[in-house]
């Protein structure tokens, strides 16, 4: 926006030099343009592309009448003005639905001829909005002498800057700006040295946004300083890294506009800026500035705008600007580390200008003052993301121009007072992410005419209440509502149903158990793109067909919904409708339906049929979540197009048949869920193209074979979990499981596994590091949509071993005591003899510990006596021997019966004196 501000400035600086000097087409209607001015703008429009003609007037003799050219008043009438400037406006952007196109279209391009240099009166060249695609700037630009306005903005050059352009020594507005325009293209224009800025020296606006300026050297400032007419300078985004703490001198005193942001200075803020007694707007914002803001700056008496946002490092408390710095229209202070209260910033205002305050993610603590009703001509205030407290202050109804007013994600605890509702002008209020608590009427929303979006959010409890009469109608129309763990319900009020422009719905849990008004859903259809009415009691049947053509994201889930899924028609790219009562087939078509859908979300329903082949068909398919149902027949073998899927969940289902050999070419499949169904098989080896999953579980089916040689380090170097139990698999454990270095979670339990516990697990480097599982619970929980208990109960696997139940031999290895991240390890109801490895206790995180039912011999190991992380213990039917160790944390017997030897509490056999 800075570069904005600064060409707006740089227009009304230079309109009057240009009425001044220059006449319109009309007054030259008996003036005929010289033979050799017009064959050079032929010339020129013969090296330009022109897909929308936009050149067309340009025939004829009389050149002085063709478009965007103007001419001296003089019998000698010689071109002084070409503006070639794109008028295209991205609103109307001519009939085509893709701004994109249309720019492109309405654009002149192509080569700059050089015949432009024979125009050599031209004091107006502008180029700017155009896209001539990467070529350089020409470099005889720099003969046209008598130029005083250049600007080639937003027209997609490339390459150096030719220093020629220090030759304009008449030249007062220079506009380079180099970012392209819509995002189109990514040309790169740049300068090595600014020295050529010593010969425009009448230059009063210089826009060198974007341009590359990070082989300048440490002389940069020094160039610029020598500019004393200088009034407007914009130095956004060039990658300048040093900025000079002092300058010797200031030779431009005149500054006006400054705007230095999104650069990479990493220092304090340097005191000659505050020698700039003449600037009105600074622009800072997005560099690394450091250190509080100096009280020095409260000599810019002019200032009215102040952005030093996103520089991250600035910290301290906030002066009060606001007493000394009358003329400030617009505070940007956002995304800094500035602590204390703001009872100081505001404390001496009597009558502030001050239009926009943002404060927004910082570390500010404290209550909202009742001396922000002060700020009488405020339009935005935007305090979110920092610490703030209590309730909002009565005096908030002053603030009769707010428009916008954002205080989310704060500790926002208390009430919201009636005044709240005199904001007539009050178009966005975001109150989200607080604790917000009491009543909310219609006194606080009956004045809000202007109101286009609210989000509102407090806690769980639902303490903020609607006590809205139902057929309370409002004087707004929203686009926007997000009201999440407030009291709305239980009916659907009517104040929501008359809102017939709305875009963002959601409605989360807002305890409405009502059925969803039919009329009021249907209305919203054509215009919504985000429907939210999770986890509330809505209860019925969902419409059976509609369409949505702007929808992205529905979620109806944790609700009473019943009767069949509906064929809705919509490009959503999520339906989550999970944890209903929904029943019936998914429907065959629903690739048809639902071409763009991403995740797919259906757990929790009674849901029967077969899964659809068509589900292949989505393309951009990335999570199938199908869990708890009572889905039948076998898997889709037609995932050989499906590239996107990355989570795949029909745990606890009806499912039969083998895996088929097409998984294997998921290739993105990170989470592979199939548990408790009836599938049997070998697992196929066209798995082993999966090397990136994280999440294999096939627990709980009739699968049988060895553990495949493929499943190790190498392969599936990511892999996190492996939960193999309750199956028929057999043979031995193999070793190279152990090379699975980012292993968590390793379950063969309940199968047939014979022969040795393998001594290498702890080359399971992750269980021994205790390294973040935090990556693989992010995944799971987006599978699982934080559905509890099975989200936890996953979690809970994390870090674990169970071998238990199968038929394993010999000894616990020594090794496996080394695998100090070990939060449970059961090796119950197996054939293991010898004893239990006396440094057991170095299992210091170990908090289950199942041994029972083996042929365990020997002592207690003393070192169990110092795991004070250990809840649960089982070491029962076993041949342990001889004293207990004091565990005073297990007084159950059951722990320990079934070894006659053991002796001592909890057991009533008592030690001999031996």
């Amino acid at each position: 926006m800075a570069h904005l501000i600064l060409l707006l400035l740089s227009v009304l600086t230079l309109s009057h030099i240009q009425l001044t000097k220059l006449c319109s087409a009309d007054e030259l209607i008996s003036i005929k343009c010289i033979e050799t001015e017009k064959e050079a703008l032929l010339s020129f429009k013969n090296s330009l592309s022109d897909p929308s003609d936009r050149l067309s007037s340009w025939v004829g003799e009389e050149c002085c009448k063709w478009e965007g050219i103007e001419c001296s008043n003089q019998t000698q009438s010689h071109v002084t003005k070409l503006n070639l400037r794109n008028p295209f406006n991205v609103v109307n952007n001519g009939g085509y639905d893709d701004p994109t196109t249309a720019y492109k279209r309405s654009c002149l391009g192509g080569k700059i001829s050089t015949s432009l240099a024979k125009l050599k009166y031209l004091s107006y060249l502008d180029l700017s909005m155009n896209d001539f695609e990467g070529i350089p700037i020409p470099d005889f630009i720099g003969e046209l002498r008598n130029l005083e306005y250049l600007n080639l903005s937003f027209a997609s050059f490339s390459g150096m800057v030719p220093s020629s352009l220090g030759n304009l020594s008449s030249l007062q507005f220079l506009d380079l700006y180099a970012d392209s325009y819509l995002g189109i293209g990514s040309w790169e224009l740049r300068a090595e040295s600014l020295n050529w800025l010593s010969g425009l020296s009448s230059l009063k606006l210089l826009n060198l946004g974007y341009v590359k300026l990070n082989g300048v050297g440490e002389t940069w400032l020094q160039n610029i300083n020598v500019l004393p007419s200088l009034v407007g300078l914009n130095l956004h985004w060039c990658e300048l890294q040093g900025l000079p703490v002092s300058l010797p001198f200031i030779n431009f005193t005149s500054l006006s506009v400054l705007d230095l942001s999104e650069n990479s200075f990493n220092s304090p803020m340097p005191g000659w800026l505050f020698n700039l007694t003449g600037l009105r707007i600074l622009h800072l914002s997005w560099n690394f500035f450091q250190g509080p803001i100096p009280r020095e700056i409260a000599n810019l008496k002019s200032l009215q705008v102040l952005d030093l946002s996103d520089n991250l490092d600035l910290e301290g408390h906030i002066p009060g600007l606001l007493q000394d710095l009358t003329n400030l229209k617009i505070l940007d202070l956002s995304a800094n580390q500035f602590t204390g209260e703001i009872h100081e910033l505001l404390s001496t205002i009597s009558n502030s200008i001050l239009q926009s305050l943002d404060l927004s993610s910082n570390s500010l603590v404290g209550v909202l003052p009742e001396s922000l009703g002060n700020l009488k001509n405020l339009q935005y205030l935007i305090l979110s993301g920092n610490s703030f407290s209590g309730s909002i202050p009565k005096s908030i109804g002053s603030l009769s121009s707010l428009k916008v007013l954002d205080l989310s994600y704060n500790n926002m605890n208390g009430t919201l007072p009636e005044s709240f509702g005199q904001l007539s002008k009050l178009v966005n209020a975001n109150l989200f992410m607080n604790s917000w608590e009491g009543v909310l009427t219609g006194t606080h929303l009956m004045n809000l005419k202007g109101l286009k979006s609210l989000r509102v959010t407090t806690e769980e409890t639902k303490s903020l209440v609607f006590k809205v009469p139902y057929e309370w109608l409002p004087p707004f129309r929203l686009n926007y509502v997000q009201l999440l763990n407030c009291k709305v319900g239980p009916a659907f009020p009517m104040w929501l149903q008359v809102q017939s422009e709305l875009i963002t719905v959601t409605l989360k849990n807002v305890g409405i158990s009502d059925t969803i008004p039919e009329q009021w859903f249907s209305r919203l259809a054509s215009r919504i793109t985000q429907l939210d009415l999770s986890k509330n009691q809505i209860k019925g049947k969902l419409p059976h067909q509609l369409a949505f053509p702007k929808l992205n994201v529905i979620d109806l889930s944790s609700n009473h919904f019943d009767g069949s899924l509906p064929h809705w028609s919509t490009n959503a790219s999520q339906l989550s409708l999970e944890s209903n009562s929904l029943s019936g087939p998914i429907p065959e078509n629903i690739a048809q339906l639902m071409p763009r859908l991403q995740k797919l979300y259906l757990s929790w329903n009674r849901l029967y049929g077969k899964i659809p082949s068509s589900l292949c068909d989505l393309h951009s398919l990335q999570v199938l979540s199908l869990r708890s149902n009572q889905i039948s027949g076998e898997l889709p073998s037609c995932w050989d197009h499906s590239l996107t899927l990355w989570g795949f969940d029909v745990t606890n289902n009806k499912l039969s048949g083998v895996i088929p050999s097409s998984v294997g070419s998921l290739r993105s499949l990170s989470i592979l869920m199939l548990g408790n169904n009836n599938l049997h098989g070998e697992i196929p080896a066209s798995m082993k193209n999966c090397t990136g999953l994280t999440t294999i579980d096939l627990s709980r089916n009739n699968f049988t074979g060895n553990i495949p040689s493929w499943l190790e380090g190498s392969v599936l170097s990511s892999l996190f979990m492996l939960r193999l139990n309750s199956n028929k698999f057999a043979g031995h454990i193999p070793s190279q499981l152990c090379s699975l270095s980012n292993l968590h979670t390793l379950h063969l339990s309940e199968n047939n596994f014979s022969g040795v516990i393998p001594m290498c697990l702890d080359n399971l480097t992750a269980l021994v590091s205790n390294k973040s599982s935090q990556v693989f619970e992010d995944l799971v929980y987006v599978v699982l949509r934080g559905k509890e208990p099975e989200y936890s109960g996953y979690v809970e696997y994390v870090n674990s071993i169970d071998l238990s139940g199968n038929d394993l031999t010999g000894k616990i290895p020594d090794e496996i005591t080394n695998i100090s991240g070990l939060h449970s390890l059961n090796l119950s109801r197996n054939h293991i003899s010898g004893r239990i490895p006396n440094k057991i206790g170095n299992l210091e995180r170990l908090e289950t510990l199942d041994l029972s039912r083996n042929r365990l011999s020997g002592p207690i190991p003393k070192s169990l006596s110092g795991m004070i992380s250990l809840r649960h213990l089982n070491l029962s039917y076993n041949e342990l021997a001889g004293k207990i160790p004091p565990l005073p944390q297990f007084n159950d017997a059951s722990i320990f019966e079934g070894n006659p030897l053991l002796c001592g509490a909890p057991l009533p056999t008592k030690c001999n004196s031996s």
